[in-house]
Parts: structure tokens; C-alpha cells; sequence
């Protein structure tokens, strides 16, 4: 009870802390994932990171002049932090700013190191390092800017896991590399961020979606707790037990991966003798409550 009510109390200034404290550390291990296993396998990683490291080199190699990357990933994220502003929220755009600046700063300020000069071993390594320094950002309550504000709003507004085709937009964006420095560095780059798409699709539940079947005796006290953790609603279905043929109640429930842990632990407090099903939901079509970001 004295959780909870210091919760209520402070629960925005901890949010906050925690979004805070999760942008610094996806920042850093970004940055550091830049200059060690991106710069030594002269990978692009995709995205507005990508973009920018690709004209850094061109104007670098192709005109002789050298642009600090903090100045251009700035810019070229400012078209993408409007969009998230107006469409995603103010919070979210506001964190996923400071991560930007952050982790260009970072990028400028940290020595380079090379790990491993292993072109196979720099895409994979490199790849997951990336995705999880995205998914650590996400779980903040921010990103790291550029395209993920495309896969976020994409995510909220249509309910689906969009990773993906903001892998095939990273693709091309590697092509383009491949034409102007060379195949073989923009194909590892290709594995480089198809292992960090699916580091994401992996870490990141936020916008993985859990179908429960509940079978109780207790519907009314499961259906309160349902709505009251997570503003989900429920489905009641009656049924009858194959074995006793007892008359039972099967509540039928949508939330977020997250939230499934803490759920299933509540629903086993309240009736034990409850059967739970969990099963993965591709797609949610309809009202889907999300977290306000």
C-alpha cells in the first residue's frame, strides 16, 4: 500500500527518471557500437544514422570536406522529430531528441577501437548491439530518431509490428551505399541491420500483442483486475468442463506482452484454480488501448 501510494504521488517524476536514465544508456551503447564494430567494418547501419554516416563519406570522399556527424544526423532528424511531435506525442519526440544529441555528441567524443576486423563478426555483433540499444531506448519511452519515429507511429496507428518495413527501407538506402563505396561493405551491412531489426521484434514488447483465455469461477474479481492494470476490456464467454461438466466462465483478453507477467501472477492470486492459455497475436484489428508514449 505505501508503494502504491508513493507511486500515485511521484509516478511522473519517475517515469520520467526512467526515461531519462534509459536514453543515456541506449545513447552510449550506441555510440560506442559505432565506434568500435560500425566504423572498423565501414558498415552503414541504416536509418537516419546511416543517411548520415553516407554523406559524411560522400561529401568526405567526393568533395574533401569534413562535416562533424553530430551537425548532419541533427539535421537530418529534425524533419522526422516534426513528424513524431505533431502525430506521436510530445514526451516521446522530447526523449528521443535527447537521444539523438546525445548519442551525436557521443559518437564525436569517444576514440574509435577496433574489436574485431572480421567483416562477418562486425555485422552480427554489431547488428545486435544496435537492435538493443534501440530496444532499451523503446522501453524508455523514446528512440533513437530518424526511422524509428516512422516505425513507431506506424506501430500505433495500425496495430502492426513494423520493423520489418523499415528493414526494406534500410535496404535500399544500403544499395545506394553499395553503388557509391562498394557491394561487399553495404551486404554486410544488410546483415548488420536485418540482426538488429530482429533484436528489436525480439526485445522490444511493447508492441507485441498477448491473447489470454482465462477459464474461472471468478470472472467479475479477474475482469475488474484486467481493466484496472492494464484499460484493457474482456470477453466472457460461458463454458462447461469436459470432465465435470461443470459450469464455468472463459474471459477473453488482448494486452501487451509486457503486461502479461504481471497479469498472469494477479489472475492466479485471485482464483488458483484458474486455467490460463496464452497465445501470440500476429495482428489487432479494432480498439486496442496502447500506453499513452
Amino acid at each position: 500500500m505505501e508503494y502504491m501510494r508513493f507511486k500515485r504521488k511521484f509516478g511522473r517524476e519517475i517515469s520520467f527518471a526512467r526515461s531519462a536514465i534509459f536514453v543515456v544508456i541506449s545513447a552510449l551503447i550506441m555510440a560506442v557500437n559505432i565506434k568500435t564494430f560500425v566504423r572498423a567494418g565501414n558498415l552503414v547501419p541504416g536509418g537516419i544514422t546511416g543517411l548520415s554516416l553516407l554523406v559524411q563519406r560522400t561529401l568526405m570522399k567526393f568533395a574533401g570536406i569534413h562535416i562533424p556527424y553530430f551537425l548532419i544526423n541533427i539535421l537530418l532528424n529534425a524533419i522526422p522529430a516534426a513528424i513524431g511531435f505533431k502525430f506521436i506525442s510530445k514526451r516521446f519526440t522530447t526523449f528521443s531528441v535527447l537521444m539523438i544529441v546525445l548519442n551525436s555528441f557521443m559518437v564525436d567524443l569517444i576514440p574509435s577501437y577496433k574489436i574485431t576486423t572480421d567483416p562477418l563478426l562486425v555485422a552480427v555483433f554489431g547488428g545486435l548491439i544496435n537492435g538493443i540499444a534501440i530496444s532499451i531506448a523503446l522501453k524508455g519511452r523514446a528512440s533513437s530518431g530518424g526511422t524509428d519515429f516512422v516505425a513507431v507511429y506506424l506501430n500505433r496507428k495500425f496495430n502492426i509490428r513494423s520493423w520489418n518495413i523499415i528493414l526494406g527501407f534500410n535496404v535500399c538506402i544500403l544499395l545506394i551505399a553499395g553503388a557509391l563505396f562498394g557491394f561487399e561493405a553495404s551486404l554486410y551491412s544488410i546483415i548488420f541491420q536485418f540482426v538488429s531489426t530482429q533484436a528489436i521484434n525480439t526485445f522490444n514488447k511493447n508492441d507485441h500483442q498477448i491473447t489470454m483465455f482465462i477459464v474461472t469461477n471468478k470472472p467479475d474479481e479477474i475482469e475488474k483486475e484486467i481493466y484496472s492494470q492494464t484499460n484493457h476490456g474482456a470477453t466472457r464467454l460461458n463454458a462447461q468442463g469436459s470432465y465435470k461438466h461443470e459450469n464455468r466462465t472463459m474471459i477473453y483478453t488482448v494486452i501487451s506482452e509486457d503486461e502479461l507477467s504481471d497479469m498472469t501472477s494477479k489472475v492466479m492470486a485471485i482464483d488458483p484454480h484458474a486455467f490460463v492459455n496464452v497465445t501470440q497475436s500476429m495482428a489487432v484489428k479494432g480498439n486496442f488501448y496502447q500506453k499513452p508514449l
